[in-house]
């Protein structure tokens, strides 16, 4: 059997989850499932990060111990994995013994790489990160997402030779052999590298931030957060050693937020290339989700968490949304008349009723028999080409073809006229095409929507109609009014 290993990124546990990452876990998810039809092992990994001064911060703001806080936040990461209907088998968290061990042998592997020198920059605990001096002066001093001065820091540090790997880098990057996509991202990241790579500060001293993995041989030093996180993905399979490292690495896609390519896409792949280890096959890059047009804000009043959306039109109708809506290599909005919209008009309208109508005429008048699926010979290239690409929006687009096209099909045969003139061998043809055309769909949505997939199976299986006690998308009546 053939292997398959897909990740998201880790999200820090400075706050609850938001709608941005429920789009990336579910993302992910889709790569997870689709490869598992196809037969593959599966490995999907996602998890949380937890070092670092701002989770540090935020600890002592609300009070409490930092591993307390991080154990909390960390869980409401879980809570959406099963929120959204993830399949991941791997979650792991930052501060795992297991991560924190493996962590220091991957820092002892770079050692060729990694030299202790003074720093001297601007530095953002809010971001955990550090900024150029143009940067700081066209932000006029201000971190504009933090609403915070830059601190102007000078310390010794250990820094990582990424400036050794910039040709190499370029060449995966520009050939493909480690794919970024959409190519909007690639050439993104191509101009950063291109435009010169300069050797990183990979950790910060003890004594300004202690919640981080101690250096080797070193412990006045800890590990930069970002750094450190990065090791997660080849940590959860047992770098060095063990038998999933060796079977599954390297990843077949990685799933990430454009607010973090220059991590992945320039110093992991350089990471990689000291520890002599193939980079990714491909790295998938989405966008950021607005609300009503505007970046959500807590002050502006207009965040809209996963749970909101779940508690209203349930799983599988939030992560459709998130996978048609909202454009898979783009920037996309989330707003309550969309989604209303999308829950009524597309998935009760148009495959819900495709549903129902079939199961009620094959129980009303051929008592409830089929001849369960046939091939209907649809050509997938498109829609395996999109999922291929993560062009989610595309693959449900080409099933939402299949649908429309099932839904005038049945307007055109119309089978109930065809039962009123007992044309009988016309009418169990036209039923068994439609069956098989909603099972081949139901195939379709399986990485998408896999609650929908599974119940239209259970309607249709074994040759017998089986009614459900309600539509699988109720109407709007029947569903909570939005928060």
């Amino acid at each position: 059997m053939s292997k398959y290993y897909v990740t998201t990124s880790i999200p820090y546990v400075n706050a609850e989850p938001h709608i941005g990452f429920a789009l990336e876990l579910t993302c992910a998810d889709v790569l997870a499932r689709h490869a598992y039809l196809n037969g593959k092992e599966i490995i999907f990994s996602t998890g949380t990060d937890e070092h670092g001064g701002k989770i540090a911060e935020k600890a002592k703001e609300v009070g409490v111990p930092t591993k307390t806080f991080a154990d909390k936040i960390s869980e409401s990461f879980r809570d959406l994995c099963t929120l959204m209907n993830a399949s991941n088998n791997r979650f792991i968290r930052t501060t795992d013994k297991a991560h924190e061990e493996r962590a220091q042998m991957i820092w002892k592997a770079l050692s060729k790489d990694i030299y202790k020198g003074k720093y001297s920059g601007w530095y953002c605990t809010g971001d955990e990160a550090f900024f150029t001096e143009s940067e700081v002066k066209a932000n006029k001093g201000v971190c504009p997402v933090h609403n915070r001065p830059y601190e102007k820091i000078e310390e010794e540090n250990y820094f990582f030779k990424l400036s050794k790997y910039q040709s190499k880098i370029q060449e995966l990057i520009e050939s493909d052999q480690y794919r970024i996509i959409p190519t909007t991202r690639k050439n993104e990241i191509l101009s950063t590298i291109k435009s010169g790579l300069d050797d990183v500060s990979v950790s910060r001293p003890k004594d300004k931030i202690d919640w981080g993995i101690p250096v080797p041989g070193d412990t006045s030093q800890v590990m930069y957060v970002w750094f450190e996180a990065l090791m997660n993905y080849i940590t959860v399979l047992g770098y060095p050693e063990a038998a999933d490292f060796k079977k599954f690495w390297p990843a077949d896609v990685q799933v990430i937020g454009k607010d973090i390519i220059r991590f992945h896409a320039a110093i992991w792949p350089a990471m990689l290339l000291s520890l002599d280890l193939p980079t990714p096959a491909k790295l998938y890059v989405h966008g950021f989700i607005t609300s009503d047009g505007k970046k959500m804000s807590k002050s502006v009043g207009n965040v809209v968490s996963p749970s909101d959306i779940v508690k209203k039109y349930g799983t599988d109708a939030t992560r459709y949304y998130l996978l048609r809506h909202i454009p898979s290599y783009d920037d996309g909005d989330f707003n309550w008349e969309k989604m209303k919209s999308a829950y009524e008009n597309e998935l009760a309208n148009e495959l819900g009723n495709a549903v129902q109508r079939t199961a009620v005429m094959i129980n009303s008048y051929l008592s409830g028999k089929h001849s369960g699926k046939q091939d209907i010979g649809h050509d997938l290239a498109k829609y395996e080409e999109a999922i291929d690409n993560c062009r989610f929006d595309m693959a449900l687009d080409e099933v939402w073809e299949h649908i429309r096209g099932l839904n005038q099909y049945i307007d055109e045969e119309k089978p109930w006229l065809l039962a009123k003139n007992k044309d009988l061998e016309h009418l169990k043809e036209v039923l068994d095409y439609q069956v098989s055309s909603l099972l081949l769909i139901a195939r379709l949505l399986t990485p998408f929507i896999p609650e929908t997939s599974d119940k239209i199976n259970k309607i249709f299986k074994d040759g017998q109609v089986h009614l459900p006690k309600e539509s699988l998308f109720p109407k709007e009546e029947k569903v909570k009014k939005a928060p």
